[in-house]
């Protein structure tokens, strides 16, 4: 019999037992084991060993919330949030900020290796943020009833996603932000089950309420400046800016090349995108509101493809694999793909390149979201010579 399937059924909640920490996976979660079966928990860090409460028994895996810890590693830090551990935005507080890039980037190496098929190497390490703390432009709060203690809290989710803590202030949310919550807790929603989005407007963009921007202000500038490197470093001359939203990449890159052209199919981000556009007197590109499915085929008849870069900037959940087909036949010269998912990302990669049409260059990640699993990469794609 499978050990696993005998240790899922020997496991049960409630029991508590130490645990020899021996990774850090994707989402944040220590890795132990009892014989071959894995137990996730969080707050934790490799090398460490610690007492734990198992909280869920699946047919392969558990998971289990941390007790006491018995042996810490040295890159244990004192969390600044007197919330960290309870509420779930967080994930790192308790790490060092330099051993968090070194977790991420090994992170992101397993998955570029295990999802995309790719060698770790091409894994460059990740770029810091210069402000660890502090710098979320935009959250979203909830009200929760809480009926034992007869009162409404205000907050996040909790990590075990059940219940809203009760929040004053967010440690890794801009000061302004910080002052939206006071606000909005100085006048409380009237019951429960409401959510609401606070946001910082960046300086010198326009952005739709709804609209997708960048959540990190500090960081943002080194990212353009990626995205930028990669392009020179590519050669080409045409842009194409494909998930533009208000048109970021399409604008910050005119310099650098002849002409783009960015798509987006919500109709306000294009508007917006084309008055950026307006305002910092960009006149060598356009935007079209369409989905990236109707836009791609005449774009990429447009443009020379030898000459010609595609900047990919999708959702979390990837890029749809009719997209990637056709970018698989049109070959264009170079592929700039953007994601907080590298998961997502890898596999996409895994699509363009399989055929050996496109080979992965490299992949650059950087801290958008200190303290948080979440993590920034830019791959760059090269089509192969014919």
């Amino acid at each position: 019999m499978d050990s696993s399937l005998t240790w899922s059924v020997a496991l049960k909640t409630g029991d508590k037992l130490v645990l020899s920490i021996s990774d850090v996976a994707f989402g944040g979660e220590g890795v132990g084991r009892v014989e071959d079966f894995v137990v996730f928990v969080p707050f934790v860090i490799d090398g460490e060993e610690v007492e734990v409460e198992i909280t869920t028994v699946k047919q392969r895996f558990a998971r289990a919330k941390p007790l006491r810890v018995l042996s810490a590693s040295p890159h244990r830090v004192e969390p600044v949030c007197r919330h960290f551990g309870a509420c779930g935005g967080c994930q790192y507080q308790h790490i060092a900020y330099a051993q968090q890039l070194a977790v991420k980037h090994k992170q992101v190496a397993g998955l570029f290796d295990r999802i995309g098929g790719f060698g770790g190497d091409r894994v460059e390490p990740v770029i810091p943020c210069p402000q660890p703390y502090g710098y979320r432009n935009r959250v979203m709060i909830r009200s929760q009833w809480n009926k034992p203690e007869q009162r409404l809290n205000i907050g996040f989710v909790r990590w075990d996603g059940r219940l809203v803590e009760d929040i004053d202030a967010c440690s890794i949310a801009e000061p302004a932000i910080n002052e939206q919550i006071r606000r909005v807790r100085a006048n409380p929603p009237p019951r429960g089950g409401i959510k609401v989005v606070l946001r910082i407007p960046p300086d010198g963009w326009e952005v739709p309420p709804d609209s997708f921007f960048q959540n990190n202000f500090f960081q943002l500038p080194k990212l353009v400046e990626t995205v930028r490197q990669v392009v020179r470093e590519g050669g080409s001359r045409h842009l194409i800016d494909l998930y533009c939203g208000v048109g970021v990449f399409g604008i910050e890159l005119a310099d650098a090349v002849e002409s783009f052209v960015g798509v987006e199919y919500d109709r306000q981000a294009i508007e917006s995108a084309r008055r950026n556009a307006r305002a910092r007197g960009c006149a060598n590109g356009e935007f079209v509101a369409a989905t990236v499915q109707q836009a791609l085929p005449e774009l990429l008849k447009r443009f020379s493809r030898e000459r010609t870069a595609v900047v990919l900037d999708p959702p979390r959940k990837g890029v749809c694999p009719e997209v990637l087909q056709w970018l698989g036949r049109e070959r264009p010269a170079q592929i700039i793909y953007v994601s907080c998912h590298p998961a997502t990302m890898a596999r996409d990669l895994n699509i363009l390149c399989r055929e050996s049409v496109f080979e992965l260059v490299r992949v650059i990640p950087l801290d958008m979201f200190p303290q948080t699993q979440h993590v920034e990469c830019v791959a760059d794609v090269r089509c192969k010579a014919e």
